[in-house]
This record gives C-alpha cells, structure tokens and sequence, in this order.
C-alpha cells in the first residue's frame, strides 16, 4: 500500500507548505505547521464518509429517540461513571498520571465483561503481551479469556477489529499508536489527531465500544490535541495521589450521563475495589472532637459525600501565610476578610492553613460556611459539638446563600449519624429529618452565635 502524501498546514491561518518549515510563509507565525494526510484529487471515497450518512431535515419532535442500551461492566463505581455501563458504539477515552492504576482497572472490566460471555480485545502498544499476562495473574485473573494484541499499527488494528469483531475493546495508549499514512512519530499531534479519527469511525461503523487510554502532560491535562476529547462521547480522568490507596474516576465529558460523576476506587493486591461508601475515607477517625475540625456534605455528580475541613490558625510573623489544600487559596482570604467584617473574627496577624482531608478537591462554594467555622474553632481552640456538619455558600455581605440539592446533603448526613446542622435558611427541610437537629441561619454571625450556644 503506498503511502499517502502529506502536506503541512498552518494552525493560526490555514496555509499549507508541501515541507515543515519553522515560520509559516503565509503569516509567519513560528511553529505553527503541522503535519496532515493531503487529501487526493483522484474521484475516491473519502475514507469518513461512512460518518457523514445523508439524512433529511426534520422536526425535532418527529425524530425517533430510543434510550442507549447499556452493558454493566462488574464494576459498580466504573458504571456510576459511565452512566450505567459500556454502550455500543460509544467512544471513551480515560486520562491519569502513570503508574495510576488505568491499564489495571481497565483489564479488570474486561475480565468481567469476558466473564458474562462478551467478546473483548485488549490492545497493549506499551507492554508485551506476556507483561500483560503477569500483570493478570497478580491480580488473580486465573484462566482469563480476554484477547490480547501486541501492535502500534493503526490499520492491523483495524483489521483485527474487523475480523473478531469484540463487544469491547481497549487501546492502551492512544500515544503509542501510528498509521502509515503519516510520517511523524507515534504520540505527535497529526498522528493521535488522525488514530483517533479512524478508530471513532470503527466504533461508529461496526458497533465495538472502543476505550481509548490517553497520557496526561506534566500539568495533569490529557496530552495531544485538544480536539480529542471532543471527539469522544465521554472523558474519564483518573485522579488520586500514588503514595494513597484510594483513587478517584471522575467524568468530565459523557453524551450518554450526567458529568462530574465520580467513582472512588481503593487499590489493592488484586486490583482496584469499588468504595461504596466513600464518606468513610474522607472523615478522620477522632475519638473525641478536636479544635479546628468541621464536617461539610459535599456534591460529586449525584453523590453526597462527607468530607472534614481541617483548620489550623497559629501565631505568624509580619506577613501572614493562607495556605489551602483542597480548596481555592484565593478564595480562603476572601472568606478571612468576610469572617472579620462581619463577624468579628481576627486573622490578619495569624497564619492560616485550611486542608481538605483525604487529598480530595473541593470546588463548589457550598464549603465556605464550614471553613469559616472550622477557621473560628481553631482560633478559639474550642471544639465543634460531636455529630456536627455545616454547608453553605457565604457571600461578600456576610449572608449564607443555599447550596443546590441540601434535602440530599442532610439526609446522608443523618444516615451517617450525624446530629446537628447548622445549613442555610433556604436548604432548612419542610418536614423534620429523624436523629438531625437543623439550624437555619441567614447571616455569618447567627451561625457563630448558634455554634457558641451549642458549646
């Protein structure tokens, strides 16, 4: 087969060179030329036409609209993420730091699948097949019929696609692919650009649910062109600390769920396990309540999760540090500022450190209420009351502003155990929660004087 022949096109302005050249001649900006397949003059198919199938112009409410069938995968966090399961046809690519546990989880589910009776494909183009085998054998996959191909070719890898025809297969990485059409080295962006392309064409033609694994840049985004997660239907990334035994899969993108879902996995010898009540991992285990400690109900997707704010306010020198870890660093000296407004509270001689426990990242507002008490109590050095969590967005006039969803966030709280809430007066529930006692406030100060009369 020959090859095809290519040309350089300019990212800034579109202007093509038959060779790279540093600077584009045409608006010479520098580094902008990027290599593309040229497309032929000869009256060919173009090889996505199968993409663009002709259709007629229709109301939308005339459209026939079916639910996506979905397969589970064994794994129930991994479903929760996806949306419910594999869907047929669909495209999924999964990002996340090395040594991260990607190709392991992955390999799991196809294990499972497998076991169910549906044909898989795991594509290695970083390991041996045999490293993949060892790889199966620790975690206890004994007698595992998953198939497994050694190969960076993107056409041999089309072709095996299309002679096995598996309900599912996995490309491990997207990075480590090449087509002969192109010259550039396997990972550079024309090269992934153009893989990717093909293989969602194959997921789309035939029906294989494809996963594609994807690397991550020094700065944690998924590396390649950009167009690549919009070429998907879902994004997954892979999150958590390497020296940690729990990981996090959160949904970035998905055309068939709800997005910011997000699936905790515990690693073990045997792999990767589902978390089914994550709460637990996030809560430090004190026997007594300490200064400085405020329990919040956080948002995940569709997942209440309860998570500690821990402050610690000390002595500092005349250039005070606010460090955060968790949370947004900008604003925790916002909410100092809030907190000595309007209530009274002092910080700007004290350095303050704000963490979220458990490595987890929160980004929703609905943690200030409980950073401001959290803050408080350590400079106090009184302990909040045992059983004790508050959420609320807390704005710059020093009012509590409600938090989306705070029928859900309190009654798992009150399933953990949990006795008193101090919440925002537009989240207090019409009908009482058994075991919870709900404390309503409209401003920063009534929630201080409503914690200083529980102590």
């Amino acid at each position: 087969m020959a090859k095809d022949k290519t040309i350089y096109t300019c990212s800034e302005c579109g202007g093509t060179s038959p060779k790279w050249l540093g600077k584009c001649p045409h608006c010479n900006a520098w580094n902008t030329l990027i290599e593309s397949a040229a497309e032929s003059s000869s009256p060919v198919k173009n090889r996505f036409a199968s993409l663009a199938k002709a259709s007629e112009v229709m109301p939308l409410s005339d459209i026939e609209a079916t639910d996506m069938a979905r397969t589970p995968t064994g794994h129930e966090e991994l479903d929760r993420v996806l949306g419910g399961g594999i869907v047929e046809g669909g495209v999924v690519l999964i990002g996340g730091d090395p040594g991260i546990g990607k190709s392991t989880l992955l390999l799991q589910a196809l294990d499972s699948l497998q076991r169910t009776g549906l044909s898989t494909l795991y594509v290695t183009g970083e390991e041996s097949g045999a490293q993949v085998a060892l790889r199966a054998r620790r975690l206890g996959l004994d007698g595992s019929q998953v198939k497994v191909l050694a190969e960076i070719q993107l056409e041999k890898i089309l072709a095996t696609l299309e002679a096995s025809k598996p309900a599912i297969a996995v490309i491990d990485s997207i990075q480590t692919v090449y087509s002969d059409q192109l010259t550039s080295a396997p990972g550079s962006v024309a090269q992934v650009r153009e893989c990717a392309a093909h293989l969602t064409r194959a997921a789309k033609s035939s029906g294989v649910c494809i996963v594609l694994v994807g690397h991550v840049t020094k700065e944690g985004a998924l590396a390649g062109p950009r167009v690549l997660e919009h070429m998907v239907d879902t994004v997954l990334y892979f999150e958590g600390d390497t020296h940690s035994s729990f990981r996090l899969v959160r949904a970035i993108k998905n055309r068939f769920g709800a997005v910011n879902e997000i699936g905790v996995f515990a690693m073990t010898e045997k792999g990767l396990k589902g978390v089914t009540n994550p709460s637990a991992i996030f809560l430090s285990q004190h026997s007594e309540p300490v200064p400085g400690s405020c329990v919040m109900v956080t948002l995940e997707g569709t997942r209440p999760m309860l998570v500690e704010i821990q402050a610690l306010v000390d002595n500092g020198g005349p250039s005070p540090r606010r460090l955060s870890v968790g949370l947004d660093r900008d604003r925790l000296a916002m909410l100092l500022a809030v907190l000595h407004r309007h209530a009274g509270v002092a910080c700007m001689d004290q350095d303050v450190f704000v963490n979220a426990v458990g490595g987890v990242r929160i980004s929703e507002p609905a943690a200030d209420l409980a950073v401001m008490l959290a803050i408080t109590s350590s400079l106090r050095g009184r302990p909040l009351p045992k059983g004790f969590i508050a959420f609320g967005e807390v704005g710059l006039a020093g009012e509590v502003r409600p938090a989306p969803r705070g029928q859900e966030r309190l009654k798992e709280a009150a399933k953990l155990g949990f006795s008193v809430a101090v919440v925002p007066k537009a989240n207090a529930p019409k009908k009482a929660i058994e075991g919870l006692t709900i404390h309503a406030v409209e401003r920063v100060e009534q929630a201080m004087e409503v914690v200083r009369s529980l102590a």
